[in-house]
């Protein structure tokens, strides 16, 4: 059946009936031309993120645990993910740098960011040896530090210290800019982290993806109201061990009248950008 849809959809594309910028894994027949799509994939009890710029280029933002390996590829195959050009491994947990040797060694990267800290685990290792297999050179992720991809800004708020007591705290959050439209990436930053960023920078965005899968260390109550997003992601698994979202996390954003989004409810989700406008996917 599968294989018949796709011949069904290579046929419309080349009858001129749709065309390949309107096609994604659940067949959503919008004109994706021109704007900035944010995936939350889902990864399970981890984290996944990727941008495709207007002009279709890819920023990943960490990659998953490598025991979901199988739904992030399939992710990527089903979504004709044929290049990766930037990836971001916002800090070394395995839930979060699982594939991402498995993205450098496949896809023809050109710039990989990671804060400066190390772990001792076969996962770490495995990573660096993919990076040093392909020449690749790492750019420090490090508040300050910001790239721009086809009009969409990335700008690193965090980390803001070189030590930090808790892994976490060392992880890389963006704030990507596409014209009007604003979205605050979180990683697995905490409160703590979230204290020194509020300090220092406009945190103000459309749509955050929750620190540390909702958990209750994260997301202050006085940082999200700075944030005012209309829509809070988290990226979990189903019946995690963890009881990730915390209740403390959700009566917080309920309380405010955020849009929460998750995928272990959802699965993958999806926004489109038109640099003033956001539409939800799915």
């Amino acid at each position: 059946m599968k294989k018949f849809l796709k011949l069904f959809l290579v046929l419309l594309i080349l009858l001129g009936t749709i065309s390949c910028n309107q096609i994604d894994t659940n067949i959503i027949k919008v004109d994706l031309r021109g704007k900035l799509i944010f995936y939350t994939i889902d990864v399970g009890q981890g984290d996944g993120l990727l941008i495709r710029t207007p002009n279709e280029n890819f920023v990943l933002i960490d990659a998953g645990s490598e025991k979901e390996e199988g739904k992030f590829i399939d992710f990527l195959d089903k979504n004709d993910i044929f290049k990766i050009d930037y990836v971001i491994a916002t800090h070394p947990h395995e839930d979060h740098i699982g594939n991402i040797d498995y993205v450098i060694n496949n896809y023809d990267v050109k710039k990989v960011y990671m804060p400066k800290v190390t772990a001792n685990t076969k996962t770490f290792e495995k990573l660096m040896e993919a990076i040093k297999s392909k020449n690749l050179k790492i750019t420090t992720a490090k508040a300050g530090q910001s790239f721009e991809v086809d009009g969409v800004r990335f700008d690193f708020l965090a980390p803001n210290k070189d030590r930090y007591e808790d892994l976490n705290n060392y992880s890389a959050v963006l704030k990507v800019t596409y014209n009007n439209n604003t979205m605050l990436l979180m990683g697995d930053a905490e409160k703590l982290s979230e204290g020194e960023i509020i300090k220092k920078y406009d945190v103000k965005a459309d749509i955050i993806k929750i620190g540390h899968h909702g958990s209750v260390s994260s997301t202050g109550k006085s940082f999200i109201k700075k944030v005012s997003p209309k829509y809070a992601v988290i990226s979990c698994g189903r019946d995690n061990d963890y009881g990730h979202p915390h209740k403390e996390t959700l009566e917080i954003l309920n309380s405010l009248g955020i849009n929460i989004l998750r995928t272990d409810e959802s699965g993958t989700i999806i926004f489109a950008m038109d640099g003033q406008n956001i539409e939800l996917l799915k």
